[in-house]
């Protein structure tokens, strides 16, 4: 059973001002305008931007979320950090976690863990990242790795209803490797349709109560999927021959994305 919405998640990471909330004019008219296809736009700015932002998108129905938190759900003293509770209340519905940069930088799966469950106290819905590197690929652990980072990162958590996993090849990132059609089926089988994308490779999958699996097959494999409680949304590749042939039914976007000239 595939996810009832198409997911456009735009991470802004350190971009924009007051002054880019004006460019999103288009954006806010085709959102209100589209009344055929069941979609979310989540912008992901700055935590400089989320109040604003919120604001200016108060009447529309494009939400907002955050590209991190702390992992601490009270206040204490932890200099230059957020806890979800704080972005929650300054408007962000999402908040990204796990995402390939701040795992480089340091954060591990039992952080992002931390992480994860303090943001569903809040009452913050997870975009919770996951992928390998080139050279993990290369010697064949992606399977590993992505069960590694499901499991420990969701360990003890039982209502999965507001995490979403996106899946990152961390190798296709600003590499100009663009995954083949087999490379995403190695992850996901073909399941939803689409009509478009934005962002090269690109997994959703959104959990709705139901327990993690112990392998990457049973969560993602083709054989086991279709008894399967988890709902798919799924990006892959930029070509479009992907999104026909895949029938793809999810996006991300970053940088400046989804701005009308980004």
């Amino acid at each position: 059973m595939t996810n009832k919405y198409m997911y456009f998640v735009a991470n802004w990471k350190m971009f924009g001002d007051l002054r880019t909330l004006n460019s999103l004019d288009k954006v806010i008219k085709f959102s209100k305008n589209n009344k055929k296809n069941k979609l979310k736009i989540v912008y992901c700015p700055p935590n400089t931007l989320i109040r604003p932002l919120s604001r200016r998108l108060k009447k529309t129905k494009i939400e907002v979320g955050a590209q991190n938190c702390h992992h601490s759900y009270d206040y204490g003293a932890h200099t230059g950090q957020v806890n979800s509770t704080m972005l929650k209340n300054v408007g962000a519905k999402y908040v990204i976690l796990g995402h390939s940069e701040n795992r480089q930088l340091g954060e591990t799966d039992n952080l992002i863990n931390l992480k994860i469950k303090s943001a569903i106290k809040s009452g913050l819905k997870i975009i919770f990242c996951i992928g390998e590197t080139l050279k993990e690929r290369r010697q064949k652990k992606t399977n590993q790795i992505l069960k590694r980072q499901i499991e420990k990162g969701l360990k003890s958590i039982k209502n999965k209803s507001k995490i979403i996993i996106a899946y990152e090849p961390v190798w296709s990132i600003g590499s100009g490797l663009i995954p083949k059609e087999i490379e995403i089926l190695e992850i996901v089988k073909e399941r939803g349709s689409s009509d478009d994308l934005l962002y090269p490779s690109r997994i959703l999958i959104k959990f709705k109560n139901e327990e993690l699996k112990t392998t990457i097959s049973d969560v993602m494999g083709h054989d086991k999927f279709a008894s399967s409680k988890v709902n798919l949304q799924l990006t892959a590749a930029e070509p479009k021959n992907l999104v026909s042939t895949l029938n793809l039914n999810g996006s991300s976007k970053t940088s400046s994305s989804l701005l009308p000239d980004g």
